[in-house]
């Protein structure tokens, strides 16, 4: 792993800054992640103060990983971890790690035994971000899984290990999304 910037404290502002780093110079990267952080900003009403936080910085986070200096292993959920995790925050490095079933994935790249060292918390927070993530397209517009999951087929190929990963996925990421969509529903203002 090449030198990377750090991240000694965790703030939206400095998570947003980090991501801009690291990712600004990919052009439609960076507008997906601007997306889903402006889409987490707006999930952010279900959740407690803290844990909106959280998931606000979490989602300017959520794909580092795909940053040249991070790779290690070659998946960004588990690159961006890595990083995460040596920088001391260890809850957001398994979020990241989790977003969007990546375990999945994980397994298709022969990386459980690393992507078991992540626990996967199963919260709010984690079921927001892949819903986020996954209403997102590659370049910020919005979609709906099934698009996403058509876009994805269409850029890495039907026998794509992305594909395969969320196909295999696709159960739990709907069950994730639908408890999103509760939450989201809860907390509108009546």
């Amino acid at each position: 792993m090449r030198e990377s910037p750090g991240l000694p404290e965790l703030t939206v502002p400095s998570a947003r800054s980090a991501a801009l780093r690291l990712l600004g110079g990919d052009a439609r990267r960076w507008g997906h992640v601007q997306a889903v952080a402006a889409k987490a900003a707006g999930a952010a009403r279900a959740l407690a103060p803290a844990e909106a936080e959280l998931l606000v910085l979490t989602a300017w986070l959520h794909d580092v990983g795909y940053a040249e200096p991070l790779m290690a292993t070659g998946f960004h959920s588990l690159d961006g971890a890595q990083w995460l995790r040596q920088q001391g925050h260890e809850r957001v490095a398994c979020l990241v790690a989790h977003h969007s079933c990546a375990s999945f994935e994980a397994a298709l790249r022969g990386l459980s035994k690393v992507m078991a060292t992540y626990p996967d918390e199963g919260t709010a927070v984690r079921d927001l971000l892949t819903y986020c993530d996954i209403t997102t397209g590659p370049a910020g517009q919005a979609m709906t899984m099934d698009e996403r999951l058509a876009d994805v087929q269409e850029r890495y190929g039907a026998d794509g290990v992305v594909t395969r990963a969320l196909q295999a996925a696709e159960k739990e990421l709907s069950r994730q999304l639908a408890a999103a969509e509760r939450l989201l529903a809860d907390s509108q203002p009546m």
